[in-house]
């Protein structure tokens, strides 16, 4: 079946869903919903998955941008999680998502302010994770493997680094992610190539074992979706559905800094949080050239809001971290924008900075499976688990998961195409891949095509977007407005002033 997303599939499907019964009904399409479809589908089971909003609405979309290997989990025991992570980890780099997911160097400035005590334990950590990555099977020419290196060649990478009393820097390399909305409408789209039904705007007002009372979003009608099983995968909005469920939800505040805000960064940083014995500020730049800084780990009291907002005090935090380490001060007026997510932990005692990522699986009295906690990196897995517990209580007679081979939308032509020769590794990093191979993959041709028969569809927006992306993603990618086009399709929206500058050329794509 075609993999493309769009207002008239929509329709289509729509109209059919309260006709039929179907295997698996997906609820949230954020990274572990839309990976709960694809895993449903692709195993050969009938799925609709639904969503209030958009793909990658809530939590997937601000994330850090990082496919990690669970170095913070080792460092505090939790080996079982951090081995997860890091097989995860590899099977996107190689298998599912090379398109999207590549290596990434990060640096820890030796200042002052580190000891050489500090120093070596953070190394020695930086060493049991490539330990991770040799026990996840992923090759060194995917991931190099961490080095110290001199105060030049520190600077060299970055130059915004204070020189004064720079020792040099740790080099490190993890997983990141071109951008993670586009991770689920990767996810979203190959789900719908094996015939799953993606239906955004659609919210669940009731939720049993049995399927929901779902309202159209876009016409307020209301109707039923009947299925032998459900997945619950809202994340934290999970306890609106199921009150027994009891969240906890922490928030992760990042900043936004326009290109040249910081010249000459060419590789993220490391940046330890004072008092802290295994956190650190990330700084990493983007391949649009916007630099984000983060991130916070704090309760979010209250109720949970659709969009969250990143408080003065996170962002006065992080600047502060931040500027530890350069030679020239940041200010407010340097940070462009910025965003909050928040992550779906379970209630727990201590601070949601300490709390398992650890997903779980929890069954409702009616049937309803839902998944929570755990993180970006291991959303396949998570959607696994879901599955396998849900073809279990219906007895769907599926057999097991096939998505750790499966290549996402846009994988085909370019496997393996993100190796980086160790030898070359460091000097190379500021030399990005085409920008639309690096988004679109496979998928960049036919992109590019649409600028040929409308050289009009050629001309850049801010970040360097196209207006054939726009056009790509109305047709293809299920972006039914303009929020849906410049705040998760694309990126442009984190920066207000860049949204303003492109919402005429969002409009003109959802009518050409």
């Amino acid at each position: 079946m075609n993999s493309s997303l769009n207002a008239a599939r929509r329709s289509r499907e729509l109209a059919e869903a309260g006709d039929l019964v179907v295997d698996v009904l997906v609820v949230g399409l954020g990274a572990t919903g839309a990976g709960a479809a694809l895993d449903a589908a692709s195993r050969g089971l009938s799925v609709t998955a639904i969503d209030a909003h958009d793909l990658a609405f809530g939590t997937s979309r601000w994330s850090s941008k990082m496919i990690h290997g669970g170095l913070r989990y080792l460092a505090r025991g939790q080996v079982r999680v951090a081995h997860e992570s890091a097989v995860e980890r590899g099977l996107l780099l190689r298998h599912t998502a090379p398109h999207l997911v590549r290596a990434q160097p990060y640096l820890l400035p030796l200042t002052p302010a580190v000891s050489g005590g500090q120093a070596a334990t953070v190394m020695t950590g930086y060493r049991l994770g490539d330990g991770l990555r040799m026990a996840a099977r992923t090759p060194r020419r995917l991931l190099p493997g961490p080095a110290r290196i001199s105060a030049g060649r520190a600077l060299s990478l970055a130059a915004p680094l204070s020189p004064n009393g720079l020792r040099g820097a740790l080099l490190s390399w993890d997983g990141r992610l071109v951008d993670d909305a586009r991770l689920v409408v990767a996810l979203a789209r190959t789900a719908a190539s094996r015939g799953a039904r993606i239906l955004t705007r659609c919210r669940a007002l009731e939720l049993a074992g049995d399927g929901a009372r779902v309202r159209d979003e876009l016409t307020g009608s209301t109707f039923a979706i009947r299925a032998r099983t459900v997945v619950n995968a809202t994340g934290v909005w999970a306890a609106q559905l199921d009150p027994d469920i009891r969240m906890r939800p922490s928030r992760g505040t990042h900043l936004v800094l326009c290109p040249e805000t910081l010249p000459g960064l060419r590789a993220g940083l490391h940046v330890p949080i004072p008092g802290e014995s295994n956190r650190f500020a990330l700084v990493l730049p983007q391949p649009d050239g916007r630099v984000y800084v983060g991130l916070t780990d704090e309760p979010a009291e209250g109720p949970v809001p659709d969009v969250p907002q990143a408080p003065e005090e996170d962002v006065a935090f992080l600047l502060g971290v931040l500027n530890s380490v350069l030679g020239v001060p940041l200010g407010r007026q340097d940070v462009a924008g910025t965003y909050a997510g928040l992550r779906p932990l379970l209630a727990a005692g201590g601070r949601t900075a300490d709390l398992s990522r650890e997903h779980a699986l929890l069954t409702s009295g009616s049937g309803v499976v839902t998944v929570v906690g755990g993180k970006l990196t291991t959303y396949r897995r998570m959607a696994e688990d879901a599955v396998d517990r849900v073809v279990a209580l219906g007895r769907l007679g599926a057999g097991g998961s096939r998505t750790a081979r499966l290549p996402l939308v846009g994988a085909g032509a370019v496997r393996e195409a993100g190796a980086v020769p160790e030898a070359r590794a460091v000097r190379e990093v500021g030399a990005l891949p085409d920008r639309l191979r690096a988004r679109y993959g496979s998928e960049a041709g036919a992109v590019r095509a649409l600028m040929a028969e409308d050289p009009a569809l050629a001309e850049p927006l801010p970040t360097g977007i196209t207006r054939a992306e726009l056009v790509w993603a109305v047709r293809h990618e299920g972006a039914l407005d303009v929020d849906d086009l410049l705040d998760r399709r694309t990126r442009i929206g984190l920066v207000p002033e860049d949204r303003a500058a492109a919402l005429p050329a969002a409009r003109a794509a959802l009518a050409y």
